[in-house]
């Protein structure tokens, strides 16, 4: 506690942070330390006072979580600073942890460099992506990774990484909430930057049209099960606008579920495990939710 304090006497740790305006649901309490991190520095600084043994949670936008409304009783790390550069050396794009996916697809393009433009379509961050395998419209990080560099909180040590030794599958990985993904490296096919922008304003139409844009919710809420989806086995339910609390499946997407002005994380919680257990209880099928409960008792989602 002495390690925590002085850390917040040196401005490196806030106490009682909220986190409800960095996540994309705008619900949740705080969390009990909270640091933007700039730079390698601050990062062992916090190694040092052993951040790596107690709950850790690296948040980029927040665009998959949801955080309880008593808060998390650990630290969250937010990267800032120098871990939300993109450079553009000859053979790769390198991008910090902390770059939003939709920006990069960009800034690659703009560059010239193609393959990246699915990214436009994932509202998360690069350490986010990789830490669980983003994708969408058919490719996936993994598809483009090439390096992957990470620090690790409970050694002290930055490591570089080679894509294989990550376990990337789909929306999982090897990677463990003490390591801290401070930068990632794509590889790109050369090509006009016109090719590229016309496949991003694809991806941008089909998500206006086929997604509650908009809405204050947290993207697919469960990992399609193998040889279906998710949306279509909620939708064939009729559990389009089922509600609890402030919280409804969407009309538009069935494995959206959005959130009301007078929502709790808590019910998002209780919709999730109510559209698990109906899907479970028709189709025998187990829906594995995509999105993660940050700060609830462990197992609580599916109850």
């Amino acid at each position: 506690m002495g390690e925590w304090r002085r850390l917040c006497a040196g401005g490196l740790v806030r106490a009682g942070v909220r986190l409800d305006a960095l996540t994309t649901y705008k619900l949740g309490g705080a969390a009990r330390w909270f640091a933007e991190v700039g730079d390698y520095a601050h990062l062992s600084a916090l190694a040092d006072a052993g951040a790596g043994a107690g709950d850790v949670l690296v948040l980029g936008k927040g665009s998959n979580v949801i955080v309880s409304d008593e808060g998390y009783g650990g630290l969250v790390i937010r990267l800032v600073g120098d871990f939300l550069s993109i450079r553009h050396p000859d053979d790769r794009v390198e991008a910090g942890g902390g770059v939003g996916l939709p920006r990069l697809a960009r800034s690659a393009v703009g560059e010239g460099r193609l393959g990246l433009e699915f990214m436009v379509g994932i509202p998360g961050t690069v350490g986010g992506g990789v830490y669980q395998n983003a994708g969408c419209h058919g490719t996936e990080i993994v598809d483009v990774l090439e390096e992957v560099e990470i620090f690790d909180l409970r050694t002290g040590e930055l490591s570089m990484v080679a894509p294989d030794s990550l376990c990337l599958r789909y929306r999982s990985s090897a990677v463990k909430p003490h390591h801290v993904i401070t930068r990632s490296w794509f590889r790109f096919t050369p090509g006009e930057p016109t090719e590229g922008l016309e496949k991003i304003r694809a991806i941008t139409r089909w998500r206006r049209i086929h997604q509650p844009g908009g809405t204050l919710n947290a993207g697919s809420v469960f990992k399609n099960p193998p040889g279906d989806a998710a949306g279509r086995l909620i939708d064939a339910l009729g559990l389009k606008g089922m509600r609890i609390g402030g919280v409804s499946v969407s009309e538009k997407h069935a494995n959206f579920f959005v959130a009301g002005a007078d929502a709790t994380a808590e019910d998002v919680r209780r919709l999730v495990a109510e559209v698990r257990m109906r899907v479970r209880g028709e189709t025998g099928i187990e829906l594995e939710p995509e999105v993660r409960f940050v700060g609830f008792p462990t197992g609580e989602a599916s109850k």
